[in-house]
């Protein structure tokens, strides 16, 4: 029986009608709608960076003295920075698992701290309190290792430009969740608290299923490297926009009114909702294409080869023997390093050379730049800047963190791309450059504070994409979201040292010497705090920042000559050999509807084509399975 190659018109009319359906699924499952979610999830991740708004409704309504309240901060930093619990969690269970998990610590740590500060609870201990601050910052550790190591991994060839554009998003969330925070609850700052306890959780919620591992292909027609470009394009409009808000607010005196600040926020929505168009319009060409090679078939030679005859073992004393040799190269493996960019055990990168030099200047200079922008409101202060100006450069930093993130991403990739310039060497080069902010704030140069929080806010957010991506890079990608985390240790081990144990204790020194000066008189007047003006106050702890840094430096320098060969080379070769291989198994597979980028090929064994076996027999072929 033979059958006609046309098809019924009402078969076309259903398939016409059942197009926009199949197009919608797709932008829904499809790669880059899971990279618009993950950088919502990030814009909404930054509540950290915005403790000193709501800190003072803790202070008063708890009672706390301010060396108390630091103490809170301190596990704030450590929860929000401490990601190990997280990595771990990943290693082993899909990404939804991490970002649900971190939801419902964001949920209840920011919660229960709103509860105690309205009095709807008894109030906590102070160590109750520092576990609620610790468990709601920890939350951002899922959120990154969640939605951002899978990034990573599902665009391996772009990690910097991946790494930039969601990190600088973290870096702008703080910006963003003011904004939304000013026209729902206006200047009601304990309501801030509720809003970060509830708005990350949400989002986090609503897209946790989007966020997902996928085996993917690159675009035959090169637009990839646009996309991104498209992105960065949005969220510098976003960046400068929110920079400008900041400015006209400052110049204008006054804050905003509540309905001013709700056409603001439409501004800020709509910003961050117009990637998507980005995303439809590259799903689009996506769906087209695929209409295309079904419309248009191509001819599928398979040859079915048979495998080589198996050798089997002449005794049982060989295959004993054979036994142990092979346990005993797995011993030696295990304690062997793999070569550079090869997928590390965790016991091996965090035992490596490469990784101790690397967290050591990570140290160094994170530690160094975390410190100048934990202290700016009181280094201001101490330079005898008025509030108003040290709230501009302070709001600066936040809009040069996101600028140095996005530029040290896209700068490392297109300078390792095209010029094999390694990013060790460019960590390198933005750890001098942050010596310049430190030195400008040690010396009290007028009116250079403006400057130095500039240079000090980018330097900041740019060793964070260089960090990672090096880290990817040189140790692999298969336990990544482990030794991503371990990475961001280097956050509160060097705040730690850098600003409680030098800054804050020399900044007391200091003050106690001014207020002895004054007299016992004197001292009494101003009351209890201890406040230190001029420029002493913060010379000797940032000329040891600063020697500290150039340290962290001259270290980076061993990594840049450890991995000049491997810089050298195609380090993202594997990575296309993977692609080759995983659009050949699509082409034997055939094409269809399914989901971009959701085979995993490791799985999908195209079956052969239909004819004769090698024995005569007649087979059948189908179609690759989409997960």
């Amino acid at each position: 029986m033979g059958f006609s190659g046309s098809s019924p018109a009402g078969a076309d009319a259903g398939s016409i009608k059942l197009e926009p359906f199949r197009f919608a699924v797709q932008v829904v499952r499809g790669r880059w709608f899971m990279f618009f979610s993950s950088f919502l999830i990030m814009a909404a991740a930054g509540a950290t960076y915005i403790f000193s708004i709501y800190s003072k409704d803790i202070k008063q309504s708890l009672g706390y003295d301010q060396s108390t309240l630091n103490t809170l901060s301190f596990f704030k930093d450590l929860g929000a920075n401490v990601g190990i619990v997280s990595g771990l969690i990943n290693e082993v269970t899909p990404p939804w698992v991490v970002l649900s998990i971190g939801a419902g610590m964001n949920l209840f740590g920011y919660l229960m701290i709103y509860l105690a500060i309205t009095g709807r609870t008894a109030p906590p201990s102070v160590s109750l309190m520092c576990l609620y601050i610790c468990i709601g910052a920890n939350s951002q550790t899922f959120a990154n290792t969640g939605a951002l190591v899978t990034c990573v991994k599902n665009f391996p060839e772009s990690r910097g430009v991946v790494l930039g554009l969601l990190k600088g998003f973290v870096g702008l969330s703080g910006a963003i969740i003011t904004q939304l925070y000013y026209a729902i609850y206006f200047d009601d700052s304990k309501s801030l608290v509720l809003l970060i306890a509830w708005l990350p959780a949400a989002i986090s919620i609503i897209f946790v299923h989007t966020i997902r591992i996928m085996t993917v292909v690159a675009s035959p027609d090169g637009k990839t490297p646009r996309t991104f470009y498209h992105f960065l394009y949005i969220s510098m409009a976003l960046a400068a926009y929110l920079m400008t808000a900041i400015i006209v607010e400052k110049s204008v005196g006054r804050h905003f009114i509540q309905p001013e600040y709700g056409v603001s926020v439409a501004i800020v929505i709509s910003l961050l909702m117009l990637p998507l168009a980005v995303v439809i319009k590259e799903e689009l060409k996506i769906f087209n294409r695929k209409k295309r090679d079904l419309q248009n078939p191509a001819p599928i030679d398979i040859t079915v080869e048979k495998p080589p005859p198996k050798l089997k073992s002449n005794s049982p004393a060989d295959a004993t023997v054979a036994e142990g040799m092979k346990k005993q190269r797995s011993i030696v493996d295990r304690l062997r390093p793999p070569a550079r960019g090869e997928d590390y055990s965790i016991l091996q990168a965090l035992v490596s050379i490469d990784m101790l030099v690397l967290f050591f200047a990570s140290i160094c200079g994170i530690g160094g730049t975390l410190t100048a922008i934990d202290n700016m409101g009181q280094i201001g202060e101490s330079l005898g800047y008025p509030k108003r100006s040290i709230g501009t450069f302070v709001s600066l930093i936040s809009i040069w963190n996101y600028a140095g993130r996005v530029t040290s991403g896209f700068a490392s990739e297109a300078l390792l791309t095209k010029f094999k310039f390694p990013r060790p060497l460019m960590l390198t080069a933005v750890l001098l450059l942050s010596c310049v902010g430190h030195l400008l704030i040690a010396f009290g140069v007028p009116n250079s504070i403006y400057f130095a929080s500039v240079v000090i806010g980018f330097c900041f957010g740019a060793q964070w994409p260089l960090l990672f991506a090096i880290i990817s890079e040189i140790f692999g990608l298969k336990y990544y979201s482990t030794l991503y985390n371990f990475g961001g240790v280097a956050s509160p081990l060097g705040s730690y040292i850098l600003n409680v144990r030098v800054a804050g204790h020399l900044y007391d020194v200091q003050a106690r010497k001014q207020r002895s000066a004054l007299g016992a008189a004197a001292a009494a007047s101003i009351g209890k705090d201890l406040t230190c003006m001029g420029v002493e106050c913060y010379k000797t702890s940032f000329l040891i920042i600063t020697a500290v840094t150039v340290l962290g430096a001259v270290v980076s320098l061993v990594l840049v000559w450890r991995t000049k060969e491997f810089y050298k080379g195609d380090i993202y070769a594997k990575f296309r050999e993977q692609r080759d291989a995983a659009e050949k198994e699509l082409a034997v597979g055939g094409f269809g509807f399914g989901f971009e980028g959701e085979v995993d090929m490791k799985n999908a064994v195209p079956e052969p084509a239909a004819g004769d076996d090698s024995n005569g027999r007649r087979v059948r072929s189908s179609e690759n399975n989409n997960n």
